[in-house]
């Protein structure tokens, strides 16, 4: 797979990276241990050098599977995590938490869940509005001093946060949903990102599935499923929204491609800075996934794109609002 350079770092990752999240969090039910472990490690034989998880994904139990997965193959791989949540007695995350101390101590628990001696992106995973975010960068400037974390990167952060963060210690990425049903970062994220060199990571690069054209408004999600939560997966916002997964269709059939990588190769197409990081279990949707890097969308097919998007009203927010306003954007 071609390799991509996170901004103006020296972090250089596969041009579509795979997110873990849903191994062990927010999609129920999760596949069995060994065969996740199975599949990472196909996808690093498939060229994905660059895997996303996190403390809160599970909780904690998703950093133990990435790395004993990633292990044997240490070497040829960028992993990143997160911090900044606060947790009950029970484990269970109850708010957020980006105290220096904090950080450090998270960090410790995620070298020794992932069983590595350096943090190779380490995110703040969502904005805590308690702790300057100064004192967030400093204490991650701290920990790339100690050698136990070699990037910084922040998750959802506005673009106000990223500069100040920036001008403490520089931001190696910025994670934040985008995709074609998503595309509040165009406004000021992507902009601020290319002035300053910063690489940007798109999760949930189509619509937490929906974009692949696999489901419609009839489709059901178990309880414990994070879509049954969502205002746009309705069966009502799914209807509406069908006319986004058509139009992926229709470029698809033409580039006798899937909708899913169109939805990617537009994303690639935007930046070369940019590096989604689709999230699946399937093997055969990985290889669709890294399939999407080889698709060439040319100037009329980005601009065919751009205007029929345009005249497309996505509907349904893209969270619960009490998750909403955790996005610091």
């Amino acid at each position: 797979m071609q390799k991509r350079k996170l901004g103006t770092s020296n972090l250089e990752v596969s041009a579509l990276g795979l997110g873990c999240m849903g191994m062990s969090h927010s999609y129920r039910p999760f596949p069995d241990r060994r065969e996740m472990v199975t599949f990472m490690r196909a996808a690093v034989e498939r060229g994905v050098t660059f895997f996303d998880t996190a403390e809160v994904y599970g909780p904690f139990i998703n950093e133990e599977l990435v790395g004993e997965a990633l292990a044997p193959v240490r070497d040829r791989v960028v992993i990143a995590t997160k911090f900044g949540h606060r947790y009950g007695p029970d484990g269970k995350p109850v708010g957020l938490n980006s105290r220096p101390e904090h950080i450090k101590e998270a960090a410790e628990g995620s070298l020794k869940r992932l069983g590595i001696e350096t943090i190779d992106l380490y995110y703040q995973h969502r904005v805590d509005p308690d702790v300057l975010i100064e004192e967030v960068a400093g204490a991650v400037k701290e920990l790339i001093q100690e050698g136990k974390v070699k990037h910084f990167g922040l998750s959802e952060a506005s673009a106000r946060t990223i500069r100040r963060a920036h001008a403490v210690q520089p931001v190696t990425a910025v994670q934040s949903e985008y995709s074609l049903w998503w595309r509040k970062p165009e406004e000021d994220i992507i902009p601020t990102l290319e002035e300053l060199g910063i690489g940007f990571v798109p999760y949930s690069p189509l619509g937490k599935g929906f974009l692949t054209g696999k489901m419609d408004a009839t489709t059901t999600f178990d309880p414990t499923d994070i879509r049954s939560t969502i205002p746009r997966f309705t069966p009502e916002a799914r209807q509406a929204n069908q006319a986004l997964v058509d139009l992926l269709g229709r470029i698809a059939a033409r580039k006798q491609a899937t909708p899913a990588q169109i939805a990617l190769a537009w994303l690639l197409a935007q930046k070369p800075w940019i590096v989604p990081i689709p999230g699946t279990r399937k093997l055969e949707r990985l290889d669709e996934n890294v399939g999407a890097a080889t698709v060439e969308l040319s100037a009329g097919d980005l601009r065919e794109i751009e205007h029929a998007a345009a005249q497309i009203a996505v509907q349904g927010a893209r969270y619960p609002e009490a998750l909403e306003r955790m996005t610091g954007l």
